[in-house]
């Protein structure tokens, strides 16, 4: 699901991170303003909407459905937009994740935590993984600019909780076309993604105007491919 000039302003690049943006003790500035709604063109989160991914992995077939809920949630009094991401792999259930986000007056989209519950023979095993901003010195991170092209090669981090949650992502390059089930896409952003604390290939996501994510991969074995499928709107 986690984006049209050239560069941000430098008061916006002030706002969004604060020296090197992958340093792990390095704390963003946090805007002081937010939008009332998750707009950004390339990760808009319309309450009511319903994404559903399939694909292979290295694993076996995997489903995905993503639904953005009517439901928010108020961190650090913040109103994020609350997001229920599932994953299945050969049909049983893997992950079911609350996600928050939110946007600042300026565009970018913030990730503001997760609660995560990883699924094995139908029992939670863990919980690793779950992070919200505020709680044992967990910050949010960009998981989408205002402006990604503006950012294209610039390492950033899109959450931190020390040893738990530590993402970070990379914009490659802009003007990609995708064709998946759900449709033929032009002007998608590329996002290389990854988690320092695995070692585990890096991903690309490919992240659409008005759709957000259409497309995951990764350079594992046989290659890792899935899929936007369908989107169910209000």
């Amino acid at each position: 699901m986690k984006k049209r000039t050239a560069g941000l302003t430098a008061l916006l690049m002030t706002l969004a991170c604060q020296g090197n943006p992958t340093g792990p003790d390095n704390a963003p500035v946090l805007p002081t303003a937010w939008a009332p709604a998750v707009s950004n063109q390339y990760f808009p989160l319309v309450p009511g909407t319903t994404f559903e991914f399939a694909g292979r992995t290295a694993n076996g077939p995997e489903t995905v459905t993503v639904a953005v809920l009517r439901e928010t949630k108020t961190i650090n009094g913040v109103v994020a937009t609350v997001v229920r991401d599932r994953v299945f792999l050969n049909g049983a259930l893997k992950e079911d994740t609350i996600d928050w986000y939110a946007q600042d007056n300026l565009g970018n989209v913030w990730y503001l935590g997760e609660a995560v519950k990883d699924y094995q023979n139908g029992q939670v095993v863990s919980t690793e993984g779950s992070f919200q901003w505020g709680v044992d010195g967990a910050l949010p991170g960009i998981i989408m600019w205002a402006d990604p092209l503006g950012h294209v090669g610039v390492e950033y981090r899109q959450e931190y909780y020390k040893g738990h949650a530590e993402d970070f992502a990379k914009v490659l390059a802009g003007g990609q076309a995708v064709a998946v089930p759900a449709g033929s896409y032009s002007g998608c952003i590329k996002i290389e993604e990854w988690n320092a604390l695995k070692n585990e290939p890096h991903t690309s996501k490919f992240y659409c105007p008005q759709v957000g994510i259409a497309l995951e991969t990764s350079a594992v074995s046989g290659g890792d491919r899935v899929e936007l499928v369908r989107i169910t709107r209000p």
